[in-house]
């Protein structure tokens, strides 16, 4: 008996060691070609950071797991590189990487044959890793089969939905482009067409995505109108908000053109929310607060939500008494779309801020009874009534 514990323990330590090994397995990219060339088996690398938890929960979960472990081993050349180090950086460039995790699956000419990214359950990532073996479905024969009729919207999408599994969502812009340029104008206002359009355009200035513009009603009318809203917003939301994330206000403001010129409200309406996040992420409150007193009731005015954002900034950084009577303003009309707990308290800290102490108690009382109501925590608005109550 004695020995057979042993013997388990041994076993089971060994494979906590090769689990260990797998996942800090990083040979030389030049080493795996070569090794995927004499071995005839293709290259699996995976492309991480440290800081990353979906690539830490795929390493724990899923890449530890034995049967994971055995499949890969068995079929692939395993690598695993750091995208903030050496190889990692130039894979990650080669690549075009965006998305972490990422796994490519190449062959032994750096030929790309298949790409997944982000987190995966263990059954779902075994099932991707053994369809990436067979020829059929990976991406150049999926390719080809494309090319060889573009006009076929089947083969379309079944290139477009592998493509989709790794590929960032720009990058499915060049099949969709060619596949629509096979269609009639009477032809694109389909069902089909329209998913087309909505998987793969992503270019505000493309002539497929000006086509819809034009003909909303049409393309509602085989879709629905909340489709291609949501489609419209989405393609201004991908020319935006990078260069809000990267604070790139001389892109920003070139780019912000284009999607005004789309002169619809709901685009008017993002553009002005991304105006006002730049403004607030470099600080210019100047600028935040002409911008605002120009377009709020205009382009948010049924928003309660972002109506009391706008009121949260200006109790924080605006100190002009005009412009924070505008804010009250503005907050008392949520509070007419929304009575909220949140939003009477903002109100009587405006008022507060103005000096107007008889309404910043109004609205404290009400947020206190909203809180009181609901069974909230309502210390704030005691501290407030505590304090106001001090200066009568």
């Amino acid at each position: 008996m004695r020995f057979l514990s042993f013997l388990f323990l041994l076993i089971s330590l060994q494979t906590v060691y090769s689990q260990k090994q797998f996942l800090s397995n990083d040979i030389p990219y030049k080493t795996a070609l070569e090794n995927a060339k004499s071995q005839g088996k293709p290259v699996f690398i995976m492309l991480y950071a440290d800081w990353c938890p979906h690539c830490n929960v795929m390493k724990s979960e899923v890449l530890s797991d034995p049967a994971v472990i055995d499949f890969l081993s068995k079929n692939y050349i395993c690598t695993f590189k750091n995208i903030e180090k050496d190889e990692g950086i130039f894979l990650k460039n080669k690549f075009n990487t965006k998305s972490l995790p990422t796994f490519l699956i190449l062959d032994d000419k750096e030929t790309l044959l298949y790409i997944l990214k982000g987190e995966f359950k263990k059954a779902e990532f075994l099932n991707e890793i053994k369809y990436a073996l067979n020829p059929k479905m990976q991406l150049p024969a999926l390719e080809k089969d494309f090319l060889a009729d573009p006009s076929n919207s089947e083969k379309y999408f079944t290139y477009l939905n592998t493509l989709k599994k790794g590929k960032d969502r720009t990058e499915l812009s060049i099949p969709t482009h060619i596949y629509l340029a096979t269609q009639s104008d009477a032809q694109l206002i389909s069902e089909t067409n329209w998913r087309v359009i909505a998987n793969g355009v992503t270019d505000i200035k493309s002539k497929e995505f000006q086509f819809v513009l034009n003909h909303q009603k049409e393309f509602a009318a085989v879709a629905s109108q909340s489709r291609v809203d949501r489609k419209i917003e989405s393609i201004v939301n991908e020319l935006l908000r990078p260069l809000v994330d990267n604070l790139d206000t001389v892109n920003y403001y070139k780019q912000r053109e284009i999607a005004k010129s789309i002169r619809l409200q709901k685009t008017d309406s993002l553009v002005f929310k991304y105006d006002l996040t730049l403004a607030e992420r470099t600080e210019k409150w100047d600028f935040y607060r002409k911008t605002t007193l120009e377009n709020t009731e205009k382009l948010v005015w049924k928003d309660a939500s972002f109506l009391k954002d706008i009121g949260q900034t200006y109790l924080k950084h605006i100190n002009d008494a005009e412009s924070l009577k505008k804010a009250i303003f503005w907050v008392g009309h949520s509070l007419e779309l929304n009575d909220s707990y949140d939003g009477n308290l903002l109100q009587a800290k405006l008022y507060n801020k103005i000096k107007e102490k008889k309404k910043a108690l109004e609205y404290a009382k009400n947020a206190k009874a909203i809180a009181d109501e609901m069974g909230w925590n309502s210390k704030d608005a005691e501290n407030l009534l505590a304090e106001l109550k001090r200066k009568q």
